[in-house]
């Protein structure tokens, strides 16, 4: 018998932003915002979760996960937006603000792929190093009985949702990561299970994210169909 109630931990991502428009790593850009698609998903979260009882609301710095998180706030008055530092976007270094597409010809986009345990961007962070301070930042806000709302990005989501799991970071890429999708965890002590992963089911149609035919991505990707 467990002794306490679990910690539920629901991750959202940001809604599709001006970068997934253009098809362009963000990175930790402060002048991305939201799309008119991604506002649109920021009011359909907020329906979706107005009745939820969050113990409190936590966001990623950047101003797409705090402009996500604007209409739940509008809802839910008596919780602020705390920013927790440790889900921002991954550090791409020479590689933020490039495009996808340009991006996908470097020799380094295969091992980051298949192999993205190995790989530090130039200037920039590991994919080790962000799934630990990731993986840390949630622990520290997970409570016993307490049901928590955390907005962060595709790849930090993905990476914690493959740590709880208890997936090697070198799988992370097969899990799907959509903009504004839930995910849901719950920990128990020691033990974590995983509810829900990458849920849409609240966007409205025009707002889903197409996926005739997926490809491996880098940022989490806009959700959209490979080209």
């Amino acid at each position: 018998m467990r002794p306490h109630k679990p910690a539920v931990i629901y991750l959202v991502r940001h809604g599709h932003s001006s970068a997934n428009a253009k098809s362009i790593l963000a990175g930790r850009d402060f002048k991305v915002s939201l799309s008119s698609q991604g506002v649109n998903q920021a009011e359909s979260l907020a329906t979706e979760l107005a009745e939820k009882q969050f113990s409190a609301l936590y966001s990623s710095p950047l101003p797409r996960c705090l402009e996500t998180l604007a209409p739940l706030r509008a809802i839910q008055r008596k919780l602020p937006i705390q920013i927790l530092e440790g889900v921002i976007e991954m550090e791409y270094g020479d590689w933020s603000g490039k495009k996808l597409a340009t991006l996908a010809r470097n020799k380094l986009w295969r091992n980051i792929q298949e192999r993205p345990s190995l790989v530090r961007f130039p200037n920039g962070e590991s994919f080790v190093e962000m799934q630990n301070r990731a993986l840390e930042s949630v622990r520290s806000v997970a409570k016993p009985g307490k049901t928590i709302l955390i907005c962060s990005h595709g790849d930090v989501i993905k990476a914690i949702v493959a740590g709880f799991l208890g997936l090697h970071l070198d799988g992370f890429q097969k899990l799907a990561i959509d903009p504004a999708s839930i995910s849901v965890i719950e920990i128990h002590g020691d033990s974590a299970y995983v509810k829900l992963i990458n849920g849409t089911s609240h966007l409205k149609i025009k707002d889903l994210p197409k996926t005739k035919s997926r490809r491996l991505s880098l940022g989490g990707g806009d959700g959209s169909e490979s080209k």
